[in-house]
């Protein structure tokens, strides 16, 4: 008698199983931990994140933080009310460069963290004559706040008072003297003053737009040629 088929399937042919395979033979066409035979990566990569955090701008020079204010804020929500804390920073480099920065966090140390990258961000370039202090007066205005720069021999200090201390002292100024009328706010005091501090021109730039030289412009104020070749030549920025 012929066999019986026991596939069921008529005159079919029974399917051919693939061979078996071992733990060892996945493990080695996956890779080292991966999916498509990466090490640890889900695309054939060593598993390594984009995620890492880029260079600091400031190509890893020290900054001088100053810690300008800091308040506790209130938000009020459904279930009552939510405190944190506001923080003002100024960042400088001392030797010209200087910046400010807001934050807010439900804790002080991520609040002053929060600034201090917001203010490393708006850093701004301060032409200074000789390192030391401005080359002009200056005015500035922001809400109710008036601030007066002006420019001061040397030896004489930087004569500022609360969140404008801490400007120059972070810009890198060490000869000035200032006025701020209209508030004590601190917010408005920084943001007039480096307004005031936006608008300072070097005799360097003044003579590049013009068409001049440097030492042209001195002798317009009544110095002689050879006192103002000399102070032309003083002139860094």
């Amino acid at each position: 008698m012929a066999e019986e088929n026991t596939t069921g399937q008529g005159n079919q042919p029974e399917a051919v199983l693939a061979p078996e395979t071992t733990n060892a033979e996945v493990t080695g066409r996956r890779g080292r931990g991966g999916r498509d035979g990466g090490r640890g990566g889900r695309d054939g990569g060593r598993g390594r994140r984009d995620d890492r955090r880029p260079r600091d701008e400031d190509g890893g020079e020290e900054l001088i933080e100053k810690l300008v204010h800091i308040n506790r804020v209130s938000k009020t929500v459904k279930g009552g009310k939510r405190f944190g804390f506001a923080a003002l920073v100024v960042v400088g480099d001392g030797k010209g460069r200087a910046g400010f920065g807001h934050g807010k966090a439900r804790e002080v140390p991520e609040a002053i963290s929060k600034a201090t990258a917001a203010a490393k961000k708006a850093m701004i370039r301060v032409p200074l004559r000789d390192g030391r202090t401005l080359h002009h007066d200056g005015r500035g205005h922001f809400g109710a706040g008036n601030v007066t720069l002006r420019s001061a021999p040397a030896g004489t200090g930087i004569i500022a008072g609360g969140p404008m201390r801490a400007v120059f002292e972070s810009l890198g100024v060490a000869d000035v003297v200032t006025k701020s009328v209209g508030t004590s706010n601190p917010y408005n005091m920084i943001r007039a003053t480096f307004e005031a501090l936006g608008e300072q021109t070097s005799p360097k730039s003044v003579a590049q737009r013009r068409g001049k030289k440097v030492s042209d412009l001195i002798k317009r104020g009544g110095a002689s040629d050879r006192a103002a070749e000399a102070e032309a030549a003083a002139v860094t920025e």
